[in-house]
């Protein structure tokens, strides 16, 4: 493929009004691609515009990364002229994205209803923190406090408490994801005939995915799961980060045969040869014995040194980059994952997209919009003239995606969380398995009992993760396999793998063959640090993204350890980009009749919660500042003690007049009527002082109780929760969020919907997860016309079936 293309979206124009996170990347994604994005904003500019960290000349870096590429138009609600104008560029719009409910930012109102009526194609994008109806839908919010409400903060930190939190950087890039994924598809269905459609985004929501897989494997764990201390994780173990002779090192031990390889690399035989220490929730149970072992070997060599040896060992373990490592990349910056900005008159380096598409990539770097700035488009493309008001031809399909069909090469969390999406906004999702290696997600045990009791049927992480798909299994190391999955592919329009980058290419199912068979055909590969890494070849989970991404530099009490905030973080965050990547390159396979490559690297998209800091530090150079449960922004800021064991509430006062209500809620009258007190700057000199006065306050009480009674004031507050929580969660029940469905080998269970909603309801869940191999004869005879013989001699050439072979099939 060969010439100057225009980006892949420089056909859309967005409109963004209103002020959130959430909404704001949600557009940048459009910007990355070449979109008109027009960002609406009063006089006095965004209040993001003073979020910390700032730049040495008082910049928001968190701002500058939300926006790079976008322009800026100033409106004054007090103009009588406003609401006129506004209207008329929604009405020019492919996309409207609506941040208003978090915060208006002085948007002049609009009459939506109108505004539809006339344009039945626009797209448009509302997001709340909580949507519009149940218990929490009237709350003062914070990303720390919705993130103790989606159960990601209890469980991180020490033992005796309190619980630790990452810094504000996080429900706003994993809504804005979602959102990209809704207005995204919707682009896609209405280039096939459809209208455009109305989403809600509910921020709160798209948080759950980062907790939905211990939410309901706890079930078995019931109220016993608790916080087992820093860097340390619920029945997984060792997965953590670990100081070395020099430098910090993250591991990550799933299988035996990981747990063996790691404990030969520390020539440590008695663990290795411990039967009892084979499977990673029995290694759980004793690791205060292991650590003993670990922590001295560990020390003995730096977190490179350890590195190289476990490449060679195919353990997932890496080094913890810091702020200066990762600016420093080479690699990183050559593939944009480190990219320049330039906000106002300083020049510095912020995230690029995580996006990487190989025949249309993203903008490399660009400019932050000066207040009523408007950017220069790289692209002279022509938008179709009254594309926002075009009538359909087709019957409306709630499902955007209907009619596309993806083949699924993914297994564990952050590739079929991308095909679980797509399956839930309707593409034809065909899962391949082997019964020879199965998706890990089912499990690794291959012991007779475990096989022959179809426990790989009953795993809650699998069934979550691979709702409405179709499954089949295919030997691909045999010709009559690869054969038939060549076969699927040459019909399909996406194809998603996350194995090793090399795997589909030695089996002849590289995109350089699959182009050959299918033009058309997007195929995304979602590995650890990218194809053309040097390290392409590290073996990672969705800890290793996290631990090789930064992010846990920055988390912690100044003077303690680097902590990661989840066991698996990055599986979801990568799983949720490649979704955007895939939808962005089936638009342009759409345009243009092109497939392409994406090169998804997994640990480039958590870096994403690195950019604040990456762009403060590419300017003044200065390490940042680890803030705990504090806030560089708000004062007072925390999780707080309440009354009964390991009760905690997160709240933070993110105004003077919220800091005022807060005083007088505490018995402090005193501290609401002191002038001198009116800023966080000056709040932060007694900071400790508040802090001990909150806590008085919370401890005697019931954390439910304090979260209700501070949210009637109107303070932002959240009570930390445990994810089993929030199978029981009023707020979650009362929106039906969790959806109950049959599936064989476990019966009626709950499933988690959505976060994007067209309408009052969530999508429902239309299939249960594909037992082993159970659409083979529907997708062999229906897709691919075989007939019951054929289907019939491949059952028994084992290409095919229905049940896992165990561990004795490969040892006879």
């Amino acid at each position: 493929m060969t010439g100057k293309l225009d980006p892949a979206l420089s056909h859309l124009r967005i409109i963004e009004i209103g002020s959130s996170a959430a909404t704001s990347y949600c557009a940048r994604l459009f910007a990355d691609f070449g979109a008109d994005v027009q960002k609406i904003e009063p006089p006095s500019g965004d209040p993001l515009r003073s979020s910390a960290p700032l730049t040495p000349k008082g910049h928001s870096a968190w701002f500058a990364f939300l926006n790079f590429n976008k322009s800026s138009r100033i409106l004054d609600a007090t103009d009588p002229s406003a609401i006129p104008r506004l209207t008329a560029m929604i009405e020019d719009c492919d996309i409207l994205i609506d941040g208003r409910d978090v915060d208006a930012a002085d948007c002049p109102p609009i009459d939506m209803a109108a505004i539809r009526q006339r344009c039945p194609g626009l797209i448009y994008l509302e997001a709340s923190w909580f949507g519009d109806d149940g218990p929490y839908s009237g709350f003062a919010a914070t990303d720390s406090t919705v993130r103790a409400l989606a159960g990601l903060i209890k469980l991180i930190g020490p033992i005796e408490g309190p619980p630790l939190h990452a810094p504000d950087f996080q429900t706003g890039i994993l809504a804005g994801l979602w959102g990209f994924i809704a207005a995204a598809s919707s682009a896609i269905s209405r280039m096939q005939g459809q209208l455009g459609r109305s989403w809600s985004l509910n921020i709160f929501e798209s948080s759950l995915p980062v907790s939905e897989h211990l939410m309901f494997e706890s079930i078995g764990d019931g109220d016993a799961m608790y916080r087992l201390g820093i860097n340390r994780f619920w029945r997984v173990f060792p997965v953590g980060i670990y100081e070395t002779r020099d430098g910090w090192l993250g591991i990550t031990t799933g299988t035996p045969s990981q747990w063996r390889a790691f404990c030969d690399m520390l020539d440590i035989p008695e663990l290795r040869d411990d039967r009892a220490l084979a499977l990673s929730e029995d290694r759980s149970l004793r690791i205060e014995q292991i650590e003993r072992h670990l922590l001295p070997r560990l020390k003995e060599r730096t977190a490179r040194e350890w590195f190289t040896e476990g490449l060679k060992r195919n353990i997932p373990i890496v080094p913890v980059p810091d702020i200066a490592d990762l600016i420093n990349d080479h690699e990183k910056k050559k593939r944009g994952a480190i990219a320049p900005i330039f906000i106002g008159d300083e020049a510095g380096l912020t995230v690029g997209s995580a996006q990487r598409l190989t025949h249309t990539p993203p903008r490399w770097g660009g400019r932050c919009p000066s207040l009523g700035e408007q950017q220069a488009l790289a692209s002279t493309q022509r938008r179709p003239a009254g594309l926002s008001a075009q009538s359909s031809c087709a019957g409306f399909d709630p499902h955007p995606l209907h009619g596309t069909r993806v083949i699924d090469f993914t297994m564990g969390w952050a590739g079929p969380l991308c095909t679980r999406t797509l399956a839930d906004l309707g593409a034809d999702v065909i899962k391949i398995e082997a019964i020879q290696y199965p998706d890990w997600f089912r499990g690794v045990d291959r012991s007779p009992w475990y096989v022959n009791h179809r426990m790989y049927e009953k795993r809650m992480r699998f069934c979550i993760m691979n709702r409405n798909k179709r499954g089949i299994t295919l030997d691909l190391t045999r010709w009559q396999g690869l054969a038939l999955a060549k076969r699927l592919l040459a019909e399909a329009d996406l194809v998603v793998d996350n194995y090793s980058v090399d795997v589909l290419p030695k089996l002849g199912l590289g995109y350089d063959v699959l182009r050959t068979l299918n033009p058309r055909l997007v195929m995304m590969s979602m590995s650890a640090f990218g194809s053309d890494s040097v390290h392409r070849n590290c073996r990672a989970y969705g800890s290793t993204l996290e631990q090789g991404s930064g992010l846990p530099s920055v988390i912690g009490q100044p003077d303690g350890p680097l902590v990661m905030s989840h066991s698996a973080f990055g599986d979801p965050i990568g799983g949720l980009h490649g979704c955007a990547a895939v939808l962005v390159a089936l638009i342009h396979a759409l345009n243009t009749g092109q497939g392409q490559f994406i090169d998804l690297s997994q640990i480039e998209c958590m870096m994403s919660f690195m950019a604040p800091w990456i762009t403060v530090h590419s300017i003044d150079g200065k390490p940042p500042i680890r803030y705990g449960n504090r806030h560089p922004q708000f004062v007072p800021h925390g999780c707080f003690r309440c009354g009964g064991e390991d009760n905690w509430i997160v709240l933070a006062a993110t105004d003077n007049e919220m800091w005022q209500r807060l005083a007088l809620l505490i018995g402090r009258p005193d501290w609401a009527a002191d002038a001198a007190l009116s800023s966080p700057e000056a709040r932060r000199c007694i900071e400790d002082c508040i802090e001990a006065d909150i806590q008085a306050w919370t401890l005697t009480r019931d954390a439910e109780l304090v979260m209700f009674e501070l949210q009637a004031a109107r303070i932002a507050a959240g009570v930390a929760r445990l994810p089993i929580d929030l199978l029981r969660d009023p707020h979650l029940k009362s929106r039906a969020f969790l959806q109950n469905i049959e599936r064989a080998f476990v019966g009626l269970h709950q499933q988690p919907s959505m976060p994007i909603r067209q309408g009052t309801a969530p999508y429902a869940v239309r299939m249960a997860a594909p037992t082993l191999g159970e659409h083979n004869k529907e997708i062999l005879s229906g897709v691919l016309k075989l007939s019951a013989g054929e289907i019939a001699q491949l059952e028994r050439d084992g290409i095919i079936g229905t049940t896992l072979l165990s561990e004795e099939h490969f040892t006879n």
